[in-house]
């Protein structure tokens, strides 16, 4: 690999550490602006991603062997990424890890600075001891240090999990996320698979969702994206919309709306219908419209910016057949896609969020017509967020009723949980709701 492409990775870490930034977003402003090829673009991936998710675990490599403060921002993000490069890519010689190592720090290191000599000590002397753990007598350093989880995470999914399974949900958030595929409902799938298969794609079917693939690699220049044939989705996510007894003129609303994933999806099933999206940031609204548009559906589809709280007041004479609540949340599902999620949630912002996610479900009950259907969900696993959110709303409103989950691939007698270890896609909540008549 170039050089060039570890200076995107390490300038990539420099801004995700020093401006709190979401890694995937980063991440893909630098891919963007930087003319890497194929190659070179999985290789800077892999390293911004495994380099923060593992960061407990190599900052752990490391206590020992730092004897000084790091002055410069470049220093740490860059033992970082060297460490974990000669723990975890095998197939990349640690004589080269070095060199590059020590041709990083002169490049991003101020005039007449020794960080490279600091930085050539300490993987040298990282090399010699090798790599270190706790003692696995106290299972929660050890798990939380072994696969870099914040020790109040561990200590939650063993209460609510068991040590066992914990012991699977955790290495899995690790795994390199799948690039997942949705192909729209109005092309025909066998000649969109002929098509992407011949430019060098490999497609696997999803376990879990229809018309969903998983592909090797990025889909986002090919014709069949920018023209809206296919899309980019996570396979959990793509079933909230599934759910739905979508009929072909219904009136929904989406009230927490943005990207859009989902708005586009419910307007795919409604060539007579029409979907009201929401958002609470103005600014997100254009990113609905153009999602909308690529997937040409954006006449079906309506947004309006409007706290979804407040939904209630805006729209008291209006009453919907279908109303999804795709929720704001920890995003505790998504480890795999914002690794740097795990080391900036507590405990306070779930019980925050929880409080939010029923004020919006209260506020949305009022707008949907009698046998009319309310799904919710969310990308995060916790019991605050999903099943304890239903079952207040449920106490609260007696006039709904939990429905059944039936889908071609995947059942629920109630709410659906899919852990991140049982397909190897996001951790999502999906409970579906009926206004009885």
């Amino acid at each position: 690999m170039t050089n060039s492409a570890r200076a995107v990775a390490l300038a990539t870490l420099i801004k995700v550490f020093k401006q709190k930034g979401y890694s995937n977003l980063s991440l893909s402003h630098a891919l963007n602006e930087n003319n890497l090829s194929q190659k070179d673009q999985a290789f800077v991936t892999q390293l911004v991603y495994g380099t923060i998710q593992y960061q407990l675990f190599l900052e752990y490599q490391l206590k020992d062997l730092l004897r000084t403060k790091l002055k410069e921002d470049y220093l740490k993000p860059l033992l970082l990424m060297s460490v974990y490069q000669l723990v975890f890519l095998n197939r990349v010689p640690n004589r080269a890890v070095l060199d590059e190592a020590n041709k990083l720090a002169k490049s991003f290191g101020k005039k007449n600075s020794s960080g490279y000599r600091l930085v050539n000590g300490i993987l040298r002397s990282f090399l010699r001891r090798g790599q270190v753990l706790p003692s696995p007598k106290d299972p929660v350093h050890f798990l939380s240090i072994k696969e870099s989880m914040p020790e109040w995470l561990v200590q939650y999914f063993i209460k609510n999990w068991g040590l066992k399974r914990t012991e699977k949900i955790l290495p899995s958030l690790n795994k390199r996320a799948e690039n997942s595929i949705r192909i729209a409902k109005s092309v025909n799938q066998t000649q969109i698979i002929n098509s992407l298969k011949k430019q060098g794609y490999s497609l696997t079917e999803s376990t879990l969702a229809d018309n969903c693939f998983l592909v090797n690699h990025s889909i986002v220049n090919t014709d069949e994206f920018k023209t809206g044939q296919i899309t980019i989705q996570d396979e959990a996510a793509s079933l909230v919309v599934d759910c739905f007894d979508l009929q072909e003129n219904d009136y929904v609303l989406d009230t927490c709306a943005a990207p859009g994933g989902k708005t586009s999806q419910l307007a795919e099933n409604l060539p007579q219908g029409k979907v009201i999206s929401l958002d609470i940031h103005k600014k997100k609204l254009n990113l609905i419209k153009k999602y909308a548009e690529r997937m040409h559906v954006d006449e079906r589809v309506e947004t309006l910016a409007l706290d979804a709280r407040k939904a209630a007041e805006h729209f008291s004479d209006t009453k919907f057949d279908k109303i999804l609540v795709d929720a704001p949340c920890s995003g505790l599902g998504l480890l795999r896609r914002k690794p740097e999620i795990r080391y900036d949630k507590t405990m306070k912002d779930v019980h925050n969020l929880a409080r939010i996610q029923l004020e919006i479900l209260n506020s949305a009950a009022q707008l949907l017509k009698k046998n009319g259907e309310l799904v919710y969900s969310t990308c995060s696993i916790t019991i605050e967020e999903n099943e304890q959110v239903i079952a207040e709303f449920l106490k609260k409103h007696p006039e709904f009723e939990i429905m059944p989950i039936t889908l071609s691939k995947v059942q629920s007698k109630e709410s659906l949980k899919i852990l991140p270890d049982t397909y190897g896609s996001d951790g999502f909540f999906i409970a579906k709701m009926k206004l009885r008549g």
